[in-house]
């Protein structure tokens, strides 16, 4: 493959280092909700798409913005006096071939239908306001899907990293969050809103977890009410790691700004099940990297994927792939511990022909570089020569990046 370059990294692997922090916004985050909504308007207008015209047209919807309303919270239900707003911003196609494409109708319905089947609590008409600054694209971004070739050219030159294997604190706080909204869960601790945030804390083999979760308040009666849920949420917890994980120690600490004795100001309540009915915004590309955490340990990319095109916004493609193609090299290649890949665009330049390709490994003890550099190139030709499959399972979100 042309400007392929594989190098060593003599690096400590993440999981021998002392010290290592990772984050994960969950499911009902407004950060969380600003990408996947834009993520699904992207997905529906790109159906919408290739079903009138069969192609993808020109979008890029990773400007949104969810400014955050205003509740009342009460013992047993308090109420929203202001809904919240969600703006959405940037570029996409309105009209091609003599046809209007009704762009602003397919934001505002796949963002009711997103809200309608994950937040439990939110009634998209009652309480959300809706505002598309969304306008048709610049000519020279758009000329690019009227090219043709079997590849768009990208869009921007833009740069992304992906890495793998996941570590294990990496693994505990992605999962952890995905239990905590599970419908099993939900089904034990109706309680427990949809808005998570875990931030995990390893030194060598002891782990601290602060876990923020938004309690609803038409489920809590009184301030003792509130705290034996807490407890009980804390306890299936603990429940959760020492089932899954085996670590040398752990701590868990939940919704840590409570303070006993000072009612409602003490706790950590709201009447939607996220912060965003009264107390956050959210924005686009503020959440979780597109393997569901926020490694701080690690190279990522300053991208937001959430919300740009599959076929030609490398912003998307390449944050995407580069995981992809870690992933394979970590799972196939004997002799990897650890796998980072770099993938480097140049506007306009074919999107299957990087300015670079960088694969970087940490090997195992023993292993030759120069005995495992050709199985590497192999899997990274091979991930390109199935690019057109991969773009259209972004296209249709078969991909999760959220």
């Amino acid at each position: 493959m042309k400007n392929l370059v594989i190098l060593e990294l003599r690096s400590q692997p993440l999981e021998e280092q002392p010290l290592e922090i990772c984050e994960r916004k969950g499911l009902g985050h407004p950060d969380s909700i600003c990408d996947a909504i834009m993520n699904e308007v992207s997905i529906e207008l790109s159906k919408e798409y290739l079903r009138r015209f069969g192609t993808i047209l020109h979008h890029n919807l990773d400007k949104g913005l969810l400014a955050a309303g205003e509740s009342v919270v009460r013992f047993g239900g308090g109420e929203v006096v202001k809904p919240m707003l969600i703006v959405y911003g940037d570029r996409a196609t309105f009209e091609a071939g003599g046809e209007t494409i009704p762009v602003n109708e397919i934001a505002f319905n796949s963002t009711m239908r997103w809200l309608k089947n994950n937040m439990r609590f939110i009634d998209p008409e009652l309480h959300v306001r809706y505002q598309s600054e969304i306008k048709p694209g610049a000519i020279s971004l758009q000329d690019i899907f009227h090219r043709g070739g079997r590849f768009l050219g990208a869009n921007d030159t833009s740069a992304a990293v992906g890495y793998a294997p996941m570590s294990e604190l990496e693994t505990l706080v992605l999962n952890l969050e995905r239990y905590l909204n599970s419908p099993s869960f939900k089904k034990g601790f109706p309680e427990t809103g949809e808005d998570i945030k875990i931030m995990g804390l390893r030194r060598k083999r002891s782990v601290d977890l602060l876990v923020s979760i938004a309690f609803v308040d038409r489920f809590i009666e009184s301030e003792e009410s509130y705290f034996r849920s807490k407890g009980e949420v804390e306890e299936s917890i603990r429940e959760f790691i020492d089932s899954n994980y085996d670590l040398d120690s752990y701590n868990v600490e939940l919704n840590v700004l409570d303070a006993r004795g000072r009612g409602i100001g003490g706790l950590y309540l709201t009447v939607l099940g996220t912060s965003a009915d009264s107390g956050d915004s959210g924005q686009v590309g503020r959440g979780n990297n597109v393997n569901g955490v926020i490694p701080l340990n690690r190279p990522t990319s300053s991208e937001a994927a959430a919300g740009k095109n599959p076929v030609s916004h490398v912003g998307k493609i390449y944050n995407v792939l580069s995981y992809r193609i870690a992933e394979e090299i970590s799972r196939n290649v004997a002799g990897v511990r650890e796998a980072y890949v770099w993938l480097l665009s140049k506007i306009g330049q074919s999107i299957d022909q990087p300015l670079v390709t960088s694969v970087q490994v940490i090997l195992e003890k023993g292993a030759r570089l120069e005995e495992i550099s050709g199985e590497i190139e192999e899997v990274v030709e091979e991930e390109f020569e199935h690019l057109p499959e991969f773009c259209m399972d972004l296209a249709y979100g078969k991909l999760k990046i959220i």
